[in-house]
């Protein structure tokens, strides 16, 4: 059984107050080790709060190789537990017209977007698989469809079990959800694969008010090689009424398609 999760952590922000990062720090930390997935993927993440999660979660390691630090830089991540898996390779590029440009911006989009990837291996079993980490614009129309078709046309060139997960700031059933479900690629939406209804509780923007807001705009999808036996959006919150993020995190478990 493999458990992963996707989380925006929201930005190191002071403006937010009684919701700065320093006041979430122990609420993210908590809820990952709670939850334990194997594999963490997380966006928004600038290099101090990267640093901080190194340091608290404890059995956990983050996939980075060649990346560019930057301290203002948002990095889409991913942490791995490595009694569970071990990473054979990884990378990262930006979701422009020219993706080697660290930062690089293209089309409408409001900001720098990114992927990053890791191709893992599973200590029980030995299986090979590939994970990847994306946060789309939450401006740009026109950009968010052209990213999710970058990642799709990376993808689809080598076969292989794959996990695409992130903040896809788009809905399900929009131009973005089927160029990446739809056509050669064709993930699939591990909440869709479970009969899961489109409502309230899919919902994984709370704006810290832990009222569930716009749509499901966080995702988990997968290649056939996966069988997903469970899914949730995970409300965890502080005593204090506290929650670690304006997103909540998305975990499912997968277990391995059983050959015929």
């Amino acid at each position: 059984m493999l458990k992963i999760m996707t989380f925006n952590i929201r930005f190191e922000n002071d403006l937010d107050g009684k919701n700065s990062w320093e006041n979430r720090r122990v609420l993210v930390a908590d809820l990952v080790s709670n939850h334990a997935p194997c594999v963490l993927g997380t966006q928004e993440g600038t290099t101090g709060q990267l640093r901080h999660l190194c340091e608290d979660l404890k059995g956990y390691k983050l996939l980075a190789p060649g990346r560019y630090w930057e301290e203002d830089c948002q990095y889409c991540s991913i942490f791995y537990r490595p009694e569970r898996v071990s990473p054979v390779s990884g990378g990262e590029f930006w979701l422009s017209h020219t993706p080697d440009i660290h930062r690089s911006v293209g089309w409408d989009s409001a900001y720098p977007r990114m992927i990053s990837y890791g191709v893992f291996r599973e200590a029980d079993s030995g299986k090979v698989f590939w994970v990847g980490v994306t946060h789309l614009d939450h401006v740009g129309i026109e950009a968010r469809l052209r990213q999710a078709e970058i990642i799709a046309d990376y993808i689809v060139k080598d076969g292989g079990p794959k996990i695409l997960m992130g903040d896809f700031n788009d809905r399900p059933g929009s131009d973005v959800h089927r160029a990446l479900t739809g056509g050669d690629l064709g993930l699939i939406d591990t909440w869709e694969f479970l009969l899961k209804p489109e409502n309230e509780s899919s919902m994984t923007y709370h704006r810290f008010t832990g009222v569930p807001q716009i749509c499901r705009m966080d995702w988990i999808l997968t290649s056939r090689d996966f069988e997903v036996s469970d899914a949730g959006v995970i409300r965890d919150h502080g005593p204090d009424g506290r929650y670690p993020s304006d997103h909540y995190p998305y975990l499912v478990q997968l277990a391995w398609t059983k050959c015929e």
